[in-house]
């Protein structure tokens, strides 16, 4: 004699079997409606596959034209922006004329003068194209490591004329006494802007700007990444997008060999930063190239802007030599 047990065993088959025959009579279930029935459709993966193949068949569905323009927008932006291009920046505040050539021009001046210098460089590039950037420093550090934040009204000045004259804007935070992965986050909401990327500089993550030189960990690196892909893909920002990590000696990254740069949407840029004669810069340039855990480099100058006690590269590393370093750079920035 068949026991209790046994007999439920027996006739579960048949009660799932009853279900599927009941949901599939409800016309059009969408299994991504997070109000339809989860049971029992939901524990069968064929069922769901089945549903897919019937959805993705439909002989007369066509795409919307807000549906066409975003997978045109997506594919797009799934082609990688360092593919074909090379990226030639002014780096500053807009606010100060001490702190880099970008505050001391306006930004139709500033505009003229990247078009002159990315031509020199497109006529030396091999083929490459050179995109304009405006690189302004965001976050700024005070003593003691306070941070003083750029009015959003001057930031989106620069990101509004980028996006109207076809120019990248990065944003840079100096982090100062604060976290560099909460210091990011205040910069993620400025993605929602297609030509918007950021940047970390680990020497002024200090309480003692000027007197020491401040540092990230891979750790913090890793993280740091994590944290903006997840955001771009929580609030459906397309393609992929740059966060530049600045150095100039062993200290202003720790475990720097356990860095990873195997994020899809994020793409790491390693900074040569210091100024100094090109012997200095070139030696700089060669320990930065030896972290091959991050490939993508990038090559700053600086000018010799007439400021007391600021220190300038003497002389000036010509387009030629900029790019006959090794590795080559995909991001060249003047402050």
């Amino acid at each position: 004699m068949l026991s209790k047990k046994n007999i439920q065993y027996l006739l579960l088959p048949l009660i799932l079997c009853s279900a599927l025959q009941a949901y599939a009579t409800i016309p059009d279930i969408n299994i991504f409606n997070k109000n339809a029935p989860v049971f029992p459709h939901m524990l069968f993966t064929e069922t769901i596959n089945n549903w897919k193949r019937a959805e993705n068949s439909r002989p007369y569905w066509v795409y919307t034209r807000e549906e066409a323009e975003s997978i045109s927008i997506m594919a797009e932006y799934q082609i990688s922006f360092l593919l074909n291009n090379d990226i030639l920046a002014y780096y500053g505040h807009p606010a100060s004329r001490n702190m880099g050539i970008l505050g001391r021009h306006s930004i139709e001046e500033l505009d003229q003068m990247l078009t002159t210098l990315a031509a020199e460089y497109e006529a030396v590039s091999g083929g490459r194209k050179v995109k304009k950037a405006f690189y302004l420093i965001y976050g700024t550090v005070w003593p003691r490591g306070e941070i003083g934040i750029l009015a959003n009204d001057t930031l989106m000045r620069y990101i509004e004329y980028g996006l109207k004259n076809d120019i990248l804007v990065f944003i840079d935070h100096q982090i100062g006494r604060y976290d560099p992965i909460d210091s990011l986050r205040r910069m993620l909401p400025y993605l929602r802007y297609p030509n918007v990327h950021l940047a970390l500089d680990p020497e002024w993550r200090t309480t003692k700007p000027m007197e020491e030189v401040g540092h990230v960990t891979a750790e913090e690196i890793i993280r740091a990444q994590q944290v903006m892909e997840d955001y771009m893909i929580e609030n459906n920002i397309p393609g992929e997008r740059m966060l530049v990590i600045h150095q100039f000696n062993h200290v202003m990254i720790r475990d720097r060999i356990d860095v990873k740069t195997d994020f899809n949407r994020v793409r790491l840029i390693h900074c040569a930063d210091g100024f100094g004669p090109p012997n200095i810069k070139r030696n700089t340039y060669a320990y930065n190239a030896r972290a091959l855990n991050m490939p993508l480099k990038s090559f700053k100058l600086f000018y010799n802007l007439g400021i007391p006690g600021a220190g300038y590269d003497n002389p000036l590393m010509t387009p030629s030599e900029v790019y006959a370093l090794n590795p080559r750079p995909y991001i060249i920035m003047y402050q």
